[in-house]
């Protein structure tokens, strides 16, 4: 038998039967992807000394799973439940860490929850895999794409400007089921998180202090959300909620935005319909820090639609700048001293 293996394929394929205890691999190997004993002994040989898989024995070898995992599955849309797919199909087969299960089970249950009741697709695939310390979690469904679903919902007139929404927090198209904190909350959970849809891919990277906005040629319909972190990370979900309250309460009171994903295209922020776009849903939050990077100047309107008309009308809402150019600052200062009743101190630049 002449026939190539696809090792990547292979793989999945023998560390998922590995998983449901199916331990004498070879024959099947070789049956089910049409290759000699030989090739599929090899495989399997490869597969142990890259730490996928764990054998014992030499002239029968009885599989296990090794350091390295990953499991792939498949499930009908919707009416699926993120919790018992959770329970039965991943978690008993990774050993993590306690800070970072409580990540991986929030970020996986969100996301599953996410596409089964607003994806509007037929099929959905997990892939949950732990390789040289990175643990990393992609959900994919085949549906309408999350950004056209909120450009639709809240009748945006740029797709582009659903990510701004996202970033803000509190989002969602069904507020009587979700609160809309999913999204955010697992995005600065994660040390990489990435979601692919429409044409457009949104990069949340700790290690990054941008937020990347690409247009891409995506060759299927969908939704694709990556998110991965170390196994060794200290960071707790507790952390990261308590990063974004202001007091005792536990409530979802205080965001960062990304001005410049206000921006379509090229353009230059200067105008007050572009002011109004990003302060929309402000009022849902106690404290937003408005975070500057990679806006080298704004205009005039632009920044008295924020620092002084909004101000002036939301005095319960604190406005705090971060990452702002000299430019930037005297335009904000402009605003404020023509709104003295709201004058906020003006904070430090990070």
């Amino acid at each position: 038998m002449k026939t190539k293996l696809d090792l990547n394929s292979v793989r999945r394929w023998a560390t998922q039967a590995v998983s449901t205890h199916d331990t004498s691999l070879s024959n099947k190997l070789a049956t089910k992807f049409q290759v000699s004993r030989v090739t599929a002994a090899k495989a399997l040989k490869q597969f142990v000394a890259d730490g996928w898989l764990d054998s014992t024995g030499t002239t029968r070898p009885i599989y296990q799973l090794g350091r390295n995992r990953e499991v792939v599955r498949s499930y009908p849309l919707p009416n699926i439940d993120e919790h018992i797919i959770w329970d039965h199909d991943f978690r008993a087969y990774f050993d993590l860490p306690n800070n970072v299960a409580e990540i991986a089970h929030h970020g996986f249950t969100e996301m599953v929850n996410n596409a089964n009741d607003h994806s509007t697709g037929e099929q959905l695939t997990i892939l949950m895999r732990l390789r040289d310390g990175m643990l990393t979690i992609v959900v994919s469904d085949d549906g309408i794409g999350i950004f056209e679903k909120i450009t639709r919902a809240f009748n945006l007139p740029d797709m582009r400007l659903a990510i701004l929404e996202l970033s803000k927090g509190k989002l969602t198209t069904d507020p009587a089921n979700h609160s809309g904190e999913g999204i955010f909350f697992t995005s600065r959970m994660f040390d990489q998180f990435q979601i692919e849809a429409n044409g457009l891919h949104y990069d949340h990277d700790i290690r990054d202090k941008h937020d990347w906005l690409l247009e891409i040629d995506l060759p299927k319909k969908g939704t694709f959300v990556y998110m991965a972190i170390p196994i060794s990370s200290q960071r707790t979900t507790r952390e990261v909620f308590d990063a974004f309250t202001d007091d005792d309460n536990y409530g979802f009171d205080k965001t960062i935005v990304p001005v410049r994903l206000a921006r379509m295209g090229n353009e230059n922020l200067v105008s007050r319909s572009q002011a109004k776009r990003l302060v929309a849903r402000f009022e849902g939050f106690k404290t937003v820090l408005l975070d500057f990077t990679d806006v080298a100047e704004i205009g005039q309107a632009f920044a008295d639609q924020i620092f002084r008309v909004f101000a002036n009308s939301h005095p319960l809402i604190k406005l705090t700048e971060i990452n702002t150019t000299d430019e930037v600052r005297r335009m904000i200062l402009r605003a404020r001293l023509a709104g003295l009743s709201h004058v906020l101190p003006l904070s430090l630049n990070e």
